[in-house]
């Protein structure tokens, strides 16, 4: 077979690519998926709903929501980003909403929505898609590559690498002379036994998060679940975390301040004053600071202060309480994926490809985009938006 441009990966930046390419142009665009199916991780996005990107409309504000590839994304956020995607899809019958979050996802809270638009454009612009063809080898031509797609060969003028994080890719890629930065997971939940923790599963309130050793830290509502913790404030952590972490084999304590913005003197004076004011009420029947009920009382509880009274408290215990409430210490042992989204951090080294185009520097007419790259976001829709970007400036540099 052969075709002007080859796109391999079946995928949100795949697709994104080929039809933007198909559109604006009369060239021939191949997608090639190694699997029975396309677009499977835009299934699952979002909880089945597809968070498509973020409400974040200032380019260097966005990019601040990378870990890896802030730097290299400000630029092409200024071609291409948020408020683009939704013109996009709009344009397209697809009609999106913003939570109050800043969480984009389709009116129709169905991923499915997302995979109709894509699977109708590609048709519409007449992009062939072929499943089950993985990529076995990349050579470079004169004028162009041919591409081991299983048993069959295709030759392409132009290759866009758009599979995510594939470490058969990365291989291939790695033959081309492409340094590959090492996967590691990121966007974690994190596995903690404490007693504390056993009685309260469900229990979600802002806190702030640090590890301490590191300048890790994190503010954002926090989960506590059957085998630890998760939500934003964990999940932020893990991703700008996740080579750290991983470094420690996801065994390390954290820190948490279950009053985020309360410092542990503030706490004290609270704690004083309640002391002075309400001397003969029971602590445990007192909750003092703004976080849930069943916490406070968890908090007292395993401080052995629920039926003493405020009157009858001493000083070393009001620094505990105090402790226990603004820098409580807990042991991380082992860490959880979150949901079904798996992401990583690690790709294809980013000094390595041109921004202005996300051609490679190493080979003319080879175009990586998406989590192929060694980038990767916090959630909220922003490796999508990774994707939407990369897909609109490659399908810009391939028409020309």
């Amino acid at each position: 077979m052969t075709t002007d441009v080859l796109v391999i990966g079946g995928g949100a930046a795949g697709f994104f690519t080929a039809i933007n390419i198909a559109q604006q142009s009369a060239l021939k665009v191949v997608i090639a998926e190694r699997g029975k199916e396309v677009l499977s991780k835009v299934k699952i996005s979002g909880g089945g709903r597809c968070n498509v990107t973020h409400a974040e409309f200032v380019p260097k504000e966005l990019a601040k929501n990378y870990p890896r590839g802030e730097r290299e994304l400000n630029g092409p956020f200024h071609t291409f980003m948020s408020g683009d995607v939704m013109e996009w899809f709009d344009t397209r019958g697809v009609a999106l909403k913003i939570e109050e979050d800043g969480r984009i996802f389709p009116e129709s809270d169905s991923s499915q929505t997302i995979i109709d638009c894509f699977l109708s454009e590609a048709k519409k612009y007449g992009v062939t898609v072929l499943k089950g063809v993985p990529v076995k080898d990349i050579v470079p031509e004169d004028e162009g590559y041919k591409v081991q797609l299983g048993t069959d060969t295709v030759t392409a003028k132009k290759v866009v690498v758009a599979t995510g994080s594939n470490p058969k890719i990365w291989k291939v890629l790695e033959a081309l002379g492409h340094t590959i930065v090492p996967p590691v997971p990121s966007l974690f939940t994190f596995n903690c036994k404490h007693p504390l923790l056993k009685p309260i599963p469900g229990l979600a309130t802002m806190a702030l998060v640090k590890i301490p050793g590191t300048k890790l830290e994190s503010v954002g509502p926090l989960l506590v679940t059957h085998w630890g913790f998760s939500g934003p404030a964990v999940l932020k952590l893990s991703a700008w975390g996740a080579r750290a972490l991983a470094d420690k084999a996801y065994k390390f304590n954290i820190q948490v301040n279950w009053l985020h913005t309360v410092s542990f003197d503030e706490a004290m004076e609270v704690l004083k004053d309640c002391k002075e004011h309400q001397p003969k009420k029971n602590i445990g029947n007192t909750r003092v600071f703004d976080i849930p009920k069943r916490l406070w009382e968890g908090i007292v509880k395993e401080l052995n202060l629920t039926e003493i009274r405020w009157a009858d408290v001493s000083k070393k215990q009001l620094n505990q309480l105090a402790t226990a409430s603004t820098a409580a210490t807990f042991t991380i042992n082992g860490k959880s994926t979150f949901k079904e989204e798996f992401v990583t951090a690690g790709g294809v080294e980013l000094k390595e490809v041109n921004f202005k185009t996300f051609e490679s520097k190493l080979h003319a007419n080879l175009y990586l985009a998406g989590e192929v790259l060694n980038i990767d976001a916090i959630t909220g829709g922003f490796n999508f938006q990774n994707a939407w970007t990369g897909g609109f400036i490659v399908a810009k540099a391939v028409v020309g």
